[in-house]
């Protein structure tokens, strides 16, 4: 694991400092670590929602799309019969 040192204002420290406390992380590192994930999380959603958006609609998601998305998922996990 590498180290990164970071300055910050006296009232982000004191922020920092109290989610450290109120929110059960064991250091400043773990609460920061914690946000850079969920920034890449959100990114990456980010990333998702604009490729689809550009995406040509395949079909007009209406009553009988999801009709037959459940006809699809019913059929996917219905148990085997036995004979």
């Amino acid at each position: 694991m590498s180290t990164m040192n970071i300055s910050l204002p006296d009232s982000l420290k004191a922020f920092v400092d109290e989610q450290v406390s109120e929110r059960g992380y064991g250091t400043s590192s773990e609460y920061v670590r914690e946000l850079i994930r969920k920034d890449q999380d959100r990114q990456h959603l980010r990333g998702l929602l604009l490729a689809g958006a550009t995406t040509a609609q395949a079909s007009e998601a209406n009553a009988a799309y999801f009709d037959g998305l459940r006809d699809r998922m019913r059929r996917a996990v219905k148990p085997a019969s036995r004979g």
